[in-house]
């Protein structure tokens, strides 16, 4: 007789789909607690903002702790803030108070977190940053913890309930403290009035540095290496040089010197093709048939603004881009291949 009491172990599609939801679940309850921060932004926002951009500016720093979880979030805040220009540096709540607190200047602000805003940890710092007048920015879920009553400014990062089915591992609490940290580092940014340049500063390595550091005056071709020849020039003169210098075109300068086409070898290809009854090009004046208003590019320009102009016009490619001054005359040439050989692209 078969034990009706046993019950039937979930089948393998069951348990998928058990695993699918709860990932949905918590996808979804970090998602809700992060888009309700957006409600609470407000004065309190703006002061922590002036804060740290008025210490940051007097040459202070800001140092970011918290304990556990909250830790971890506290490091990847500080590293945000670092890379946008804003100097900072996380410090743990018990390596300050057995020494570390060496660290801390009355000029600094320090951003503690911390889910109940109770910490032990973080509570046995507080007397000592009062005495150095040190200003705290608290991010807690507690807006009536002693933490929040010892800031100068409290943000409210609390969820109403953790991602965990028992409501007790920080995940949705920490996501809002995180984002809460993010909005801060990207708002000091923009109050700093700082741009692509000062970000590109901390991050030299890698393609992003490379992105938005590296210039078409890094990599271009100068002097004997640019390709050009006057406007009367004929084709056999402009076939020589688009040869010679290996870069499949030559610039077209007018009497002054400033530059008025292009020619490139699918040109020569075209005009062959389009004029049949034409059997010998050599003799052609280059003003007659050259590409009139080129684009072209300025020496200071991103090497990425490059490649984007000779992309900018999908049924006409170009792999060649002529450098002019601000008087338009040439003073160098980059090809696609030198870009590319940046890894930018």
């Amino acid at each position: 007789m078969k034990d009706k009491s046993r019950q039937k172990a979930p089948s393998r599609v069951e348990a998928d789909m058990d695993v699918l939801e709860t990932a949905r679940a918590v996808i979804r309850i970090e998602a809700d607690g992060v888009a309700r921060l957006e409600e609470r932004l407000g004065d309190d926002f703006r002061r922590a903002v002036e804060t740290m951009v008025e210490c940051v500016e007097a040459g202070g720093k800001i140092i970011v702790t918290g304990v556990g979880k909250s830790g971890i979030i506290a490091k990847k805040i500080a590293a945000t803030m670092n890379s946008t220009g804003t100097t900072a540096f996380f410090m743990h709540p018990v390596e300050a108070v057995h020494g570390d607190l060496g660290m801390v200047n009355s000029g600094d602000v320090v951003v503690a977190i911390s889910k109940s805003g109770k910490s032990e940890e973080l509570a046995a710092l507080l007397p000592t940053f009062k005495r150095l007048g040190t200003a705290i920015i608290a991010l807690t879920g507690d807006l009536e913890s002693d933490l929040a009553h010892e800031s100068a400014v409290a943000l409210d990062v609390g969820v109403d309930a953790e991602a965990c089915p028992f409501d007790l591992v920080p995940t949705a609490s920490t996501s809002c403290a995180l984002a809460m940290g993010d909005a801060l580092a990207v708002a000091i940014f923009v109050r700093r009035g700082l741009r692509a340049e000062h970000f590109a500063f901390h991050h030299p390595g890698g393609s992003l540095g490379k992105r938005l550091l590296l210039t078409v005056g890094d990599i271009m071709h100068v002097g004997e290496e640019v390709p050009l020849v006057g406007e009367n020039a004929t084709m056999r003169e402009a076939l020589v040089e688009i040869i010679e210098k290996r870069l499949g075109v030559t610039g077209v300068t007018g009497d002054d010197g400033k530059l008025v086409g292009i020619i490139t070898d699918g040109d020569i290809k075209r005009i062959l093709m389009g004029n049949p009854d034409v059997k010998d090009i050599r003799d052609i004046e280059v003003g007659s048939v050259m590409t009139r208003n080129p684009r072209t590019i300025g020496a200071g320009e991103l090497v990425a603004k490059a490649i984007q102009t000779m992309e900018a016009d999908a049924g006409r490619l170009i792999t060649s881009l002529m450098i002019v001054d601000s008087d338009g005359r040439p003073t160098g040439i980059v090809h696609m291949h030198d870009c590319l050989r940046t890894g930018i692209a």
